[in-house]
């Protein structure tokens, strides 16, 4: 299996932003802590941070469209800190986008499977909902199309030169 690299999934918020990062295999979403700050220097100096520390080489942002898919004020919240964030990652490091709709509401679920709740669930959601995100991308990044094969218990096909 080829090495992705690191992911930095962010689900920016302009006041809480989560974090989460893979193995470099891309087999593995572990949510970071919070980057908890309605400062956007500060938002974007610890991405840049992470990104170093821990040798990212795609950062990942969430961009919460609406339901219906169109865009909402919230997207061009997130397009600007984009355009922020594109100005001071590192050379090399990729920036990519993917559509978060539903990866709070999916977080809001694992953590009421889990037995988390009220205060402590709060604390964790937007590190969970990077990891659903971050899950969602590195799913992608590992479909790759199977040549067609016969199953294994099946006769060989005949030759058509017989």
């Amino acid at each position: 299996m080829p090495e992705l690299g690191r992911v930095l999934a962010v689900d920016y918020g302009a006041r809480r932003t989560g974090l989460a990062v893979s193995d470099p295999l891309g087999l593995v979403a572990t949510p970071l802590e919070p980057c908890v700050s309605d400062d956007l220097d500060e938002t974007l100096t610890r991405i840049v941070a992470e990104v170093r520390e821990r040798e990212v080489r795609t950062v990942l942002v969430g961009m919460p469209y609406l339901p219906d898919g169109r865009e909402g004020r919230q997207v061009q919240v997130v397009r600007l800190f984009l355009d922020a964030l594109r100005r001071v990652l590192p050379a090399g490091v990729a920036l990519e986008e993917l559509d978060e709709r539903d990866t709070t509401n999916e977080a809001r679920a694992l953590l009421r499977e889990g037995g988390i709740r009220g205060p402590r669930a709060k604390a964790r959601l937007d590190g969970v909902a990077a990891v659903v995100l971050l899950r969602e991308y590195l799913d992608r990044s590992h479909q790759r199309p199977r040549p067609d094969r016969e199953p294994p218990d099946s006769e060989p096909s005949p030759d058509p030169a017989d």
